[in-house]
């Protein structure tokens, strides 16, 4: 069994992180460190570690003397996420799926359970669930910096995910194509996984250049 010890730094760090993926603390916005942390109830040592940690993730912009803020969601942002994504995922998957052990495959139907059980209106939870799910297809022995470059794309996109979400009948069309994904994964079929996963990850992205776009319109 293996334990995993987690900080306060750690707490510290989902939690602020989930406010930022969430939009309770807006785009741009200043971080009052001395307020957080109050509010949080911890000292500002470990909140500092955890903003370090999500400077690094690419969530909040760091800035000699002047703090931390909110990093904005841009269409620029949008499309390069879902360029590196589609330039590693489709392979990467289709490597796994036809190289995985049982445990991982084990995983990877556990992972698309979770996700298929995930509270309809609960976004964040649901693009945690969508990131560990990918996260999972792209699993096998000896491709760590692969699996490591996945899961950091897929933290910078889930703000995207929850965006894309949102629409009324996104979930139900995901549904759909994560279960023809998870079909052609356990078959072992590397071209329909790397066909599928394409198709997924840029109808995303083209959903998301539409909202973009409507919301310079409105503007």
């Amino acid at each position: 069994m293996t334990i995993v010890v987690r900080t306060l730094s750690d707490r510290v760090f989902e939690i602020v992180r989930e406010r930022i993926v969430s939009g309770a603390l807006p785009e741009t916005f200043a971080i009052r460190q001395d307020a957080l942390a109050s509010e949080l109830g911890v000292s500002k040592i470990p909140l500092r570690e955890a903003l370090a940690r999500l400077e690094q993730e690419g969530l909040v912009a760091g800035q000699a003397n002047r703090g931390y803020t909110v990093r904005p969601m841009s269409a620029l942002q949008a499309e390069e996420i879902y360029e590196l994504r589609l330039a590693v995922e489709p392979g990467a998957a289709a490597y796994a799926a036809i190289h995985a052990d049982e445990l991982r495959r084990a995983a990877v139907i556990d992972a698309f359970e979770r996700l298929d059980g995930a509270p309809a209106r609960d976004l964040l939870e649901a693009a945690a669930r969508n990131r560990a799910f990918h996260a999972a297809l792209v699993a096998a022995n000896g491709r760590d910096l692969t699996i490591d470059l996945v899961q950091r794309l897929s933290v910078l996109a889930e703000r995207y995910v929850v965006a894309h979400l949102r629409p009324a009948g996104r979930g139900d069309r995901a549904y759909v194509e994560h279960r023809a994904l998870l079909d052609a994964w356990l078959a072992r079929d590397g071209v329909a996984v790397r066909t599928v996963l394409t198709r997924h990850l840029e109808a995303t992205i083209e959903d998301l250049r539409t909202e973009f776009a409507a919301a310079v319109t409105l503007a």
